[in-house]
């Protein structure tokens, strides 16, 4: 080995072993937000849900991950808020989950969670108020998701495609609904999230506006009988219920 191939090769270990201090001080991820998310599993116990907010807020409040734990509150919230009774204290609890998503925006504009819950809760935090008190929260919910379709299309299964088309569909037509965009987006949001319930349970609503009985009742019949995802299994049996619910009911009940 010639010296200057030995001087090369102590060079390089050199600069190896002059990394490797900062290579351990390298943070991991937040411990308090690790412990959240192993709560937020447990989430079909509400109680469980609660306590994972509990530990993202702690984590913004040691400052650990205020990115992960700020779109992190907003998802729990979302949740929280969709398994509270009454819409009056629903909404307080959106407009939470709308707040730490804005500052997941503000803190990471290129990563789709915080444009995906913004979009999410702006929904919901609408749906409590009611559909025509809503109409100004539109734009802002398309604008988010359209941002998510941007930076990563099948994020949360085709979650974007799933809340673009629930909006064309709840709208009424003067306010730019359109059951024919909302079809189209939620079949995309089925390509992405084929085991996704809501995208399923969303797409046999929209069949029916467009008196698609028999497409909207395979929908359903899907739903009962696909095998649900593992990080879904609190929502999947939820929405399994619901679509036995309306399998009852007219046009599906059999005479």
């Amino acid at each position: 080995m010639t010296s200057k191939r030995m001087t090369v090769i102590a060079i390089l270990i050199l600069a190896v072993l002059a990394a490797l201090p900062a290579l351990a001080q390298t943070p991991s991820a937040s411990p308090l937000v690790q412990q959240g998310d192993e709560l937020y599993i447990q989430r079909g116990d509400l109680a469980k849900a609660k306590e994972a907010k509990a530990k993202y807020e702690a984590a913004l409040a040691a400052k650990e991950d205020d990115y992960g734990a700020s779109w992190r509150l907003a998802r729990v919230l979302y949740w929280i808020g969709d398994h509270t009774p009454t819409n009056d204290a629903k909404k307080p609890i959106f407009q939470q989950g709308i707040d730490h998503a804005k500052k997941a925006v503000e803190l990471d504009p290129n990563k789709p969670d915080g444009h995906f819950w913004l979009g999410v809760n702006y929904g919901v935090y609408g749906e409590a108020k009611g559909i025509l008190k809503s109409l100004a929260l539109v734009k802002p919910i398309k604008a988010a998701m359209r941002r998510v379709l941007e930076l990563e299309p099948a994020y949360d299964h085709g979650g974007a495609d799933r809340v673009l088309g629930r909006v064309y569909h709840e709208l009424p037509g003067f306010a730019g609904g359109s059951e024919k965009l909302s079809l189209e987006y939620l079949l995309k949001s089925v390509g992405y999230g084929p085991r996704v319930g809501l995208n399923l349970l969303y797409l046999s609503d929209t069949y029916l506006s467009l008196d698609r009985v028999e497409d909207a009742r395979k929908a359903l019949e899907t739903i009962l009988t696909m095998e649900p995802m593992p990080d879904l299994l609190p929502e999947t049996a939820e929405e399994q219920a619901q679509a036995r619910e309306r399998l009852e009911k007219k046009p599906f009940k059999k005479k």
